[in-house]
């Protein structure tokens, strides 16, 4: 992963341009996925945990604007320099100590994705930090090891995006292995389903699409041992447990939310017979993710049946958290 300092707007020359880590550092990441552009603020001392203090998020929902060959078109270029621009300046704003832009599988694959990020670069005056699906899997195991603590045991980790699934596993921070794949929920409604709601035919397509991919990740990770512990981190599986799922009392003034195979695929009936207006009524499912939902939730059953899943833990953190955490331990 490359540097993403941003000296212009972050840099505080009467303390070399780090706080000082004994009485607080504000640190910021800006998340360009493929479906949310999102500003996430904290503030970090010396021994204590990152304690949110902004966040700003812009619906984009990048894969509308790619055609037929994986480009993206100039109406979205357009959004993509708006969002990030307005996120950019409210990070100027907050002085902060350090600060990286970050970009994931939307720009990283699109066929354009080279010109458009040197424009982006140019013109919104940052320096973006291009992840790798690999390294996105193994930001996101960081923040939920660091979550869950090393009573956890070994983890498997799952965690759907706009654009790929990430699948981890392992006992310390850094996972055994770490995949990305395919599978990210936006990518598989625009691919593969055609109406709103889909129809029953879209549907067994994206499923039968899905097995396939995740055979070949389960054959790599099953060298590495049985999980002690899952977890399933991103948005798209926080709405699907809070909708679907339980939620138990945890440790501290926190809840458990978890999430079982069987009760997701009870719900995944219903969903899929709700047009998207309906479903962003119900509990858990906020507009900009009700249009992914469905495709979201058959992935994630099939990745529960194809790793023989039956019941999972959300993790509040994911790769926002990840990255900061990555940007703390360096300092």
């Amino acid at each position: 992963m490359t540097s993403a300092r941003q000296p212009t707007a972050t840099d505080r020359p009467e303390d070399g341009g780090l706080g000082d880590m004994r009485h607080g550092t504000r640190l910021g990441v800006l998340d360009i996925g493929s479906n949310t552009v999102h500003l996430l603020i904290v503030d970090v001392r010396l021994g204590g945990r990152p304690v949110p203090q902004r966040s700003h998020k812009l619906t984009l929902r990048l894969m509308r604007y790619l055609d037929e060959h994986g480009t993206i078109s100039e109406q979205g270029v357009a959004a993509l320099l708006a969002a990030i621009g307005e996120c950019a300046a409210i990070a100027r704003d907050e002085h902060l100590d350090d600060f990286v832009v970050m970009a994931t599988s939307a720009l990283r694959e699109a066929k354009n994705g080279e010109a458009v990020i040197a424009r982006i670069e140019r013109e919104a005056e940052v320096k973006l930090d291009i992840l790798s699906g690999a390294d996105e899997a193994r930001l996101t195991f960081l923040a939920v090891r660091r979550w869950f603590g090393w009573s956890a045991g070994r983890i498997l980790l799952l965690d759907i995006g706009g654009g790929s699934l990430e699948v981890a596993i392992g006992q310390d921070e850094e996972p055994d292995i770490a995949l990305s794949v395919p599978l990210g929920a936006g990518r598989a409604t625009v691919g593969f389903f055609e109406s709103d709601p889909p129809s029953l035919a879209n549907q067994r397509a994206l499923r039968l699409y899905a097995k396939g991919v995740l055979d070949d990740a389960v054959a790599q990770v099953k060298p590495f041992g049985r999980p002690d512990h899952v977890i399933g981190s991103s948005k798209t599986i926080r709405s699907l447990a809070r909708l679907a799922g339980n939620l138990m009392p945890g440790v501290g003034d926190g809840d458990r939310a978890v999430l079982s195979r069987k009760q997701l695929d009870d719900w995944l009936p219903r969903l899929a017979k709700m047009d998207a207006a309906s479903r962003s009524a119900l509990p858990g499912i906020t507009p900009d993710r009700t249009f992914q939902v469905i495709a979201g939730g058959i992935v994630l059953s099939e990745a529960m049946m194809a790793f023989g899943i039956k019941e999972l833990d959300v993790s509040p953190w994911a790769l926002r958290e990840g990255r900061l955490l990555q940007m703390l331990d360096r300092v």
